[in-house]
């Protein structure tokens, strides 16, 4: 573990507090305190020396002590709880400093990460604050050990300064953990920033979070701004700002930032209130940006763009572009498309309806856009296990499955089987402890995952691993802008591509898995059961002692009736036309295989909505494996337990169709009638099992 102190006669906030990571640059005091108990001194002008022993992390805990190994289920990710209001305060008192140097701090709010997180250097915009990441701190904390670079007010520090200066440190940290990732979070200014040390470093594995980045410097406004500031009147320079801020960032989605992942918003006086009581503050940004600091700073970002865009072919790490549809300062949505095309390794996220200043804004969750494109990872590989973050609160609380038009609309009913044979509501009949394979039927278009896996992490806080079909996970940029599109909302539930490899290492890891052995096939021609005639997922089940559970669901007739499915549509030209061309280079899981499982092509079948009924889930008793693992060689044996399962699964499906007829809630309107009357949607009444 790592220590660093700052010499600067800079007074430091009371919410920031010294970065708990050695850094080195000019005239910054440098100490390093290994975790063998001994201490060394490094510095850079003279200093006392630091001894381990005072060495304290956020809270007053010792450095010393162990990481957390891992992140729970629903875990506090205190999004929301920082605002603006905290931003400027910290701005305010860090743009009191002197003329330079710019240094590295760590923000108290991030706390102390998971054991062997990666760091994440934030680069900030035209500003230089570093306090632009205060919304996300608390989250990135978590999984990340944050430093942000701040640049005084007064510094003037070259373009070619501030390059050495990042690059010094990602050269430390490469030396320091040279199987880990290092991050660069750049927004605006800082993404080209971001860019610049990237394409100096391609040896060096960094991952770039590129915010708005300004490579489009010359086809924005900005390109102007340079003269207006120019002949702006002095007297007057503080009106600069309040003239700018509608263009600059959509200040009502500042002001929403607190209601973000809840399922109601704030009022609409209540936004107005807190509109109008940030709208003051922003007076304070011509003390963080006076006239002469704001047009070096342009100069910066001029020369950091052209400097950055010389050299994109020679960047070949991982990027992914955060990019606003409402940026009336950079054309930020269009340049997201020119990296994509341009970067070799490049990812996008669009946020349709945000401003320049995203990462200040409702809406975007940084964390969780890492997370969905699998750049999240602690060590030199992705796994896409061990690196697996589970849902935090905000994630879920802001999500399509936990909201309340779309529960009414589903509203799922889980029944579950005891191990002695009794059905029971809900989930109790499922074993805490892994592993657990669970093993049922799909409905159409796949949507019973949504209900399965977020009922999951509702009542029994766990992630169940949904094995899903690999083209889920490589979707077009055009298809994919959005923050939640139907992939993303996958890959935060826990849904991994389906293969053998996977399932190993899933069960290997004695995790809760959600296996369709129908595949494609079944959830796109749903009503019968589409499984191939042997199944290897039971031999693998055996080998590891796994918990089997069969499950049953239906209700896909109540929601939606289909009109033309995979059938038809091979007997129309036209149609089968479309397909075959959409499926060009797809991925076919079950290649090699006979019959109607083998139909796996990916298609849209064509189907209209219906009053709403119901969705109903049994899940059967429980088929323990444990103390059978002499028998993964015995084929009888595990065609006998494969026929089982299958079995099984239809009586569930059989049970449910009679019984669901007894349900006096099985209508949307008998649903809502109960809502209203009781207020919540948890445990809507049904029939009884």
């Amino acid at each position: 573990m790592t220590s660093t102190l700052t010499h600067s006669i800079v007074p430091l906030s009371p919410l920031l507090n010294p970065k708990v990571k050695h850094r080195l640059h000019s005239r910054v005091l440098v100490r390093r305190v290994h975790d063998d108990q001994s201490s060394e001194s490094y510095a850079t002008s003279s200093v006392s020396s630091f001894n381990k022993k005072d060495a304290y992390d956020v809270g007053g805990k010792k450095s010393g002590q162990d990481d957390p190994e891992k992140l729970k289920v629903f875990w506090d990710d205190g999004f929301g709880t920082q605002t603006i209001d905290d931003a400027i305060e910290i701005a305010m008192e860090l743009s009191k400093s002197d003329g330079g140097p710019p240094r590295w701090f760590c923000p108290i709010a991030c706390g102390k990460p998971i054991k062997d997180s990666p760091v994440l250097l934030y680069l900030p915009g035209i500003d230089g604050i570093g306090v632009g990441l205060v919304i996300h701190e608390k989250t990135l904390g978590k999984v990340f050990s944050v430093q942000c670079l701040h640049i005084p007010v007064w510094d003037r520090t070259s373009l070619e300064g501030l390059i050495q200066l990042v690059e010094e440190t990602v050269k430390i940290e490469h030396t320091l953990s040279p199987n880990k990732p290092i991050y660069l979070l750049g927004e605006s200014f800082g993404g080209v920033l971001a860019l610049a040390v990237a394409a100096r470093n391609p040896t060096i594995d960094l991952i770039l979070i590129l915010a708005n980045p300004a490579t489009s410097f010359e086809r924005s406004p900005l390109r102007s701004f340079p003269y207006i500031v120019n002949d702006w009147p002095e007297e007057h320079y503080g009106m600069l700002f309040y003239i700018m801020s509608p263009i600059v960032g959509d200040y009502m989605k500042i002001s929403m930032v607190k209601s973000y992942g809840r399922n109601h918003l704030e009022s609409i006086w209540q936004l107005l209130a807190s509109f109008y009581k940030d709208l003051p503050l922003l007076s304070a940004m011509h003390r963080i940006l006076p006239k002469d600091t704001l047009a070096w700073r342009l100069k910066l970002v001029e020369s950091a763009a052209a400097y950055a865009n010389s050299r994109l072919h020679v960047v070949t790490c991982q990027v992914l572009v955060l990019a606003s549809g409402k940026d009336n300062i950079l054309p930020s949505k269009d340049e997201a498309r020119r990296l994509y095309r341009r970067l070799k390794h490049c990812d996008v996220r669009v946020f349709e309806e945000n401003g320049h200043t995203v990462l200040l804004e409702s809406g975007v969750n940084v964390l969780s856009a890492i997370k969905t494109t699998y750049m999240y990872r602690r060590f030199s590989k992705h796994d896409i296990l061990k690196d697996f973050l589970p849902a935090s609160m905000t994630e879920f609380k802001s999500s399509l499955v936990d909201a309340w038009w779309y529960r009414l609309y589903i509203d799922a009913v889980m029944y579950s089987t005891m191990e002695d044979g009794k059905i029971v509501r809900g989930l109790g009949g499922i074993p805490d402890e892994g592993p657990v394979l669970i093993v049922g039927n799909h409905m159409l278009m796949a949507f019973d995952v949504f209900p399965i896996v977020s009922e999951f992490l509702r009542e029994k806080k766990l992630s169940l691993h949904g094995l899903t079909h690999p083209e889920f996970f490589h979707v077009n940029l055009e298809h994919e802008y959005h923050m939640v599109p139907l992939s993303d909302l996958l890959k935060l539930g826990g849904a991994i591509p389906v293969s053998g490899k996977n399932l190993f290492k899933l069960l290997a890891n004695k995790s809760h898995v959600l296996l369709y052995p129908g595949g494609a096939r079944e959830a796109l021609h749903p009503g019968k059961l589409f499984w191939p005639d042997k199944q290897e997922f039971v031999r693998m089940a055996v080998r590891f002692g796994a918990t089997i559970i069969p499950y049953g669901g239906v209700g896909e007739d109540d929601i939606l009736d289909l009109i033309v499915d995979y059938n038809d549509m091979k007997r129309n030209p036209i149609l089968n036309h479309m397909v075959n061309i959409a499926n060009q280079g797809k991925t076919n899981v079950r290649e090699g295989m006979r019959g109607e499982v083998a139909k796996q092509q990916l298609h849209i079948p064509l189907f209209l909505p219906k009053l709403p009924g119901r969705l109903y889930f049994k899940f059967g008793r429980p088929i323990r494996t444990k103390g059978k693992e002499n028998m993964i060689d015995d084929d009888d044996y595990l065609q006998r337990l494969y026929m089982q399962i299958k079995s099984d699964v239809e009586k569930s499906i059989a049970y449910l169709l009679k019984k669901r007829d007894n349900d006096p809630y099985r209508g949307a309107f008998q649903r809502f009638v109960w809502r209203m009357k009781h207020g919540s949607l948890d445990q809507i009444a049904s029939f009884e099992p």
